[in-house]
């Protein structure tokens, strides 16, 4: 009975990705339709800008009243404080430069040579690398 429903099961999704793979694609959009689009973005956004207003509105009726509630009752209440939320950082000011990534850092100027010391500057060829104790 098992085998029986995965074999329909196989059939529903062979048929059925036969169906999909054979659908048109949709055409392009027409000028008229680039228009309408347009226009229900600028009437969403619209919206959103109202919707906005009136929630600011709300929530400073709803704190004056709280204040006034208070008040009333007799109990100190701080005064409303407003704090700058964080400003927000788009994902390519975040991202570090290649060269940072690796966890090199980038300096303004160039190296210089130090003329001064002819053997730190020439490099000792004979020199051994010390192991890394570890």
């Amino acid at each position: 009975m098992k085998l029986n429903a995965w074999l329909v099961l196989l059939a529903g999704s062979v048929i059925t990705t036969l169906a999909i793979a054979k659908l048109p694609a949709a055409p392009p959009p027409t000028d008229e339709q680039k228009a309408k689009a347009a226009e229900a973005k600028e009437k969403a956004a619209d919206i959103a800008k109202k919707d906005a207003a009136d929630l600011n509105r709300y929530q400073d009726k709803s704190a004056e009243h709280y204040f006034r509630e208070m008040k009333a009752a007799g109990k100190a209440v701080p005064a409303a404080t407003w704090v700058q939320p964080p400003p927000v950082i788009t994902a390519a000011a975040a991202q570090p430069s290649s060269s940072e990534s690796l966890g090199q850092k980038q300096s303004a100027a160039p190296k210089t040579q130090d003329t001064a010391n002819p053997a730190a500057a020439k490099g000792s060829t004979n020199a051994k690398p010390t192991p890394a104790k570890g």
